[in-house]
C-alpha cells in the first residue's frame, strides 16, 4: 500500500487511529484492561502479536498452547533487562552508571534517558532515548476471529523476542492472525502455538513503537496527551510490559524496513579521541541541559520517524549550530551507522533555550 502527499499522510493517520480504536486503544486516551491494540496491545492486558523469530531458535519449554484460556493477571512475568550486554548498545550496565538490573523498574524521565535538543527551525524539542535499534522490525501478531474485522476483544498481543534476544526491536510490524470463530481470548500466548495450530498469518505494513520494559517502569510524557501507561502482552506464555509511542503513524518503507530520519549530534569529546564519542556525553550549553542535537523532522512532518540516523558534527562547531541548516553545514566529524529510538514528546518555541 502506498500513500503519498499530505492527504495520504492524514489517511494513514486515520487508518492507524481506526485500527487502534478497534483494538481497544485510542491515540489520545488510555487503554482499558483486557482490551487489545491494533497490534493487539492493551493497557495492562494486551499486546496482540509480535514474534517473527526463527522457529528453530525458539525454546520448547513453556510454549505449548494451553488447553484453556490463560488469565493475564495471574500469569508469570518474563524477566526483562534492557541494560545487559546482550540487550544494550549505548546503555549497558556497569559498575559506574547504576543502570537498573533485571526486572527493576526504570524511570525513563531522568538522565540518561531524556535529551533536550533542537528542531529543524531551532525549536526546543525533548525526546526519550531508548538506545540503538535496528531498521529491521520484529513481528507483532494480532488475533482476529474468522470473518471479523476487529481484533479479538481481551486478547493480548504475542511476541517471541524480548530485549537481549536475537531479532528484538522496539519497532514491531503488525501481523494479522486469523483464528476460528469460536476462539476464546488468551487461549494462545506464544508464537509456537500459532504455528502449531496452523493459523493463517498476514503481514501488514503497519509499524508500532513499543519498547518492552520491566513492569513498573515509567515514561510520563507524550505529545498531544497520548496514553502514558504500561501495557501488557504475551511472550511464550509469560507476560511482558511495554510503552506505546504513537506521536506519528508509522509504516514500513519500500524495503519493508523501519523508516529513519536524520539527527545531527555533538559530543563533549569528538569520536576517535580518547574517551570520545558517546562515552563523553552530549555537549550542552553552559549552565543548562540544552544540547545542540538537531532533528531533521518533527511529528506531523512527512518524513518524521522516531528512529534516527545519527550523524556527528565537530564539537568545535557547537556554538554555530542552531537549526537544521547550520547543522548540515557544520564540519562533519563522523557518519555513524547507528540508528536510535528517540520518540519526541515535546516541541517548544524557536529560540527557547
Amino acid at each position: 500500500m502506498q500513500i503519498s502527499g499530505t492527504t495520504g499522510r492524514l489517511a494513514l493517520g486515520g487508518f492507524l487511529a481506526a485500527c487502534l480504536t478497534l483494538a481497544g486503544c485510542t491515540t489520545t486516551g488510555s487503554m482499558a484492561k483486557g482490551d487489545s491494540m491494533a497490534g493487539g496491545m492493551t493497557d495492562k492486558g494486551s499486546m496482540n502479536s509480535p514474534a517473527m523469530a526463527d522457529a528453530g531458535s525458539m525454546k520448547k519449554d513453556s510454549m505449548a498452547a494451553p488447553m484453556m484460556a490463560m488469565d493475564p493477571m495471574k500469569a508469570e512475568h518474563a524477566v526483562i533487562d534492557r541494560f545487559s550486554a546482550a540487550a544494550g548498545h549505548l546503555q549497558v550496565r556497569d559498575g559506574m552508571n547504576n543502570l537498573p538490573g533485571p526486572n527493576q523498574p526504570v524511570d525513563f524521565d531522568k538522565a540518561p534517558f531524556v535529551t533536550q535538543g533542537l528542531g529543524p527551525k531551532g525549536e526546543t524539542v525533548e525526546y526519550y532515548n531508548f538506545d540503538v535499534q535496528s531498521t529491521t522490525p520484529a513481528p507483532l501478531y494480532v488475533l482476529y476471529r474468522k470473518g471479523e474485522m476487529e481484533p479479538v476483544a481481551g486478547q493480548l498481543s504475542i511476541v517471541d523476542v524480548i530485549p537481549g534476544d536475537a531479532g528484538y526491536n522496539d519497532f514491531w510490524q503488525v501481523n494479522k492472525v486469523t483464528v476460528p470463530a469460536d476462539y476464546a481470548a488468551n487461549t494462545i500466548g506464544s508464537l509456537k502455538a500459532i504455528q502449531d495450530a496452523g493459523y493463517p498469518v498476514e503481514k501488514t505494513g503497519m509499524l508500532v513503537n513499543c519498547p518492552i520494559v520491566p513492569d513498573g517502569s515509567t515514561a510520563v510524557h507524550r505529545l498531544s496527551g497520548s496514553d502514558t501507561g504500561l501495557h501488557t502482552g504475551w511472550y511464550r506464555n509469560k507476560i511482558v510490559s511495554y510503552f506505546v509511542f504513537n506521536e506519528a503513524p508509522l509504516m514500513v518503507d519500500s524495503r519493508g524496513m523501519v523508516p529513519t530520519s536524520p539527527i545531527y549530534v555533538a559530543f563533549n569529546v569528538n569520536p576517535g579521541m580518547q574517551m570520545g564519542g558517546p562515552a563523553s556525553g552530549f555537549k550542552m550549553a553552559a549552565g543548562s541541559m540544552q544540547t545542540h542535537n538537531v532533528v531533521a523532522a518533527l511529528p506531523g512532518d512527512m518524513h518524521y520517524s522516531p528512529l534516527w540516523q545519527v550523524s556527528v558534527y565537530d564539537s568545535g562547531s557547537f556554538g554555530m549550530v542552531m537549526d537544521l541548516s547550520s547543522a548540515m553545514h557544520a564540519m562533519a566529524e563522523k557518519a555513524s551507522p547507528a540508528t536510535v529510538n528517540c520518540p519526541i514528546f515535546s516541541v517548544g518555541s524557536m529560540g527557547g533555550m
